[in-house]
């Protein structure tokens, strides 16, 4: 007659951590306290784990308890199964938040226009599931409603040239990623610019091979000023070449700015973005050299699986962009 083996015994995942708690906190009271349980109910699943485990699991040491050789082990068992048991709810929380999650995202026009498109495709063909919800707005705007909890990401930009770059936005509360750096162009007239380069040329402006000429020798045109933190920029670099500019007109939309500056009213900075966006073919740009900010992308704390995921599109699609 032959003897069916015992069956390997059945280990309850909340007495495994009541276990975890008293090993880690060294007392029975203690553990209670940490996880919010009555004592009597500490008491009673050590009871119930150490009949699941045939075993002793704890004894008597005074007025309280310490684990026996058995604890000792099944206790440090007990953390690396539970590890693994939050690492697989993580991946599984992850996984559905891909399926069916949503990104909010918060950025200001010109990457609106050329970098957003491109990263929501790619983040929709990898994951049809995931709703993208996009809000134009200027970095202040864009770091305010991040804030706030009205977007997931928010994408900004800086001017990197120590130089002439404002002081930076506070940004030590964010997880900072970069995604793109692009140059800023000096814009003017085609028919003012270099004789050298075709007026409908490339997004980096016809005439980049040729030099722009010193700012010094602008110091009498008019300009066209943009955003709040661009003109402080223009301001900046033309203070740096020693002259104040004469800022006939100001306004943040790039399409306008080209505009002007092809009816021939001033000349103005850009970045390239902006150039990407849209193209006056009667401008040419030039890039300043060493001139450049940078795009990045805010979050606040650990992002959900939906926000890393288009956090890590913007990166590709700003990589693959760089100019």
């Amino acid at each position: 007659m032959s003897v069916e083996p015992a069956p390997p015994p059945h280990l309850d995942l909340t007495r495994l951590r009541v276990l975890a708690a008293v090993a880690r906190t060294g007392s029975v009271t203690a553990a209670a306290r940490e996880l919010h349980y009555a004592q009597p109910s500490v008491s009673h699943h050590l009871a119930r784990l150490e009949a699941e485990a045939g075993l002793p699991l704890l004894q008597r040491a005074g007025r309280g308890v310490r684990l026996t050789e058995a604890g000792r082990l099944l206790a440090a068992r007990a953390e690396e199964i539970l590890g693994r048991v939050e690492g697989a709810r993580r991946e599984l929380d992850a996984l559905a938040g891909l399926r069916a999650g949503r990104a909010r995202l918060a950025a200001f026009p010109s990457a609106l226009a050329t970098l957003v498109p491109a990263a929501v495709a790619g983040l929709r063909a990898a994951h049809p599931g995931l709703g993208v919800g996009l809000v134009e707005a200027e970095p202040p705007e864009a770091v305010a409603a991040l804030q706030a909890g009205d977007v997931d990401v928010a994408l900004v930009f800086q001017h990197t040239d120590s130089r002439h770059a404002r002081p930076a936005m506070d940004l030590s509360r964010f997880e900072v990623t970069v995604v793109h750096t692009e140059p800023i162009a000096l814009v003017r007239r085609a028919a003012d610019g270099p004789a050298d380069g075709p007026a409908d040329g490339p997004a980096d402006g016809p005439g980049a091979d040729a030099d722009p000429p010193p700012l010094t020798d602008l110091r009498d045109a008019a300009w066209i000023a943009g955003c709040e933190r661009c003109r402080a920029d223009l301001v900046a670099r033309c203070a740096t070449a020693g002259f104040s500019p004469r800022i006939a007109f100001e306004t943040d939309d790039y399409v306008a700015v080209q505009a002007l500056v092809a009816s021939g009213a001033g000349v103005s900075l850009l970045p390239s973005l902006a150039l990407r966006a849209h193209r006056n073919p009667d401008v040419v740009a030039q890039h300043l050299p060493g001139a450049t900010r940078q795009v990045l992308a805010l979050t606040v704390g650990a992002p959900t699986p939906a926000a890393h995921a288009l956090v890590q599109r913007l990166v590709e699609a700003g990589g693959a962009g760089r100019d």
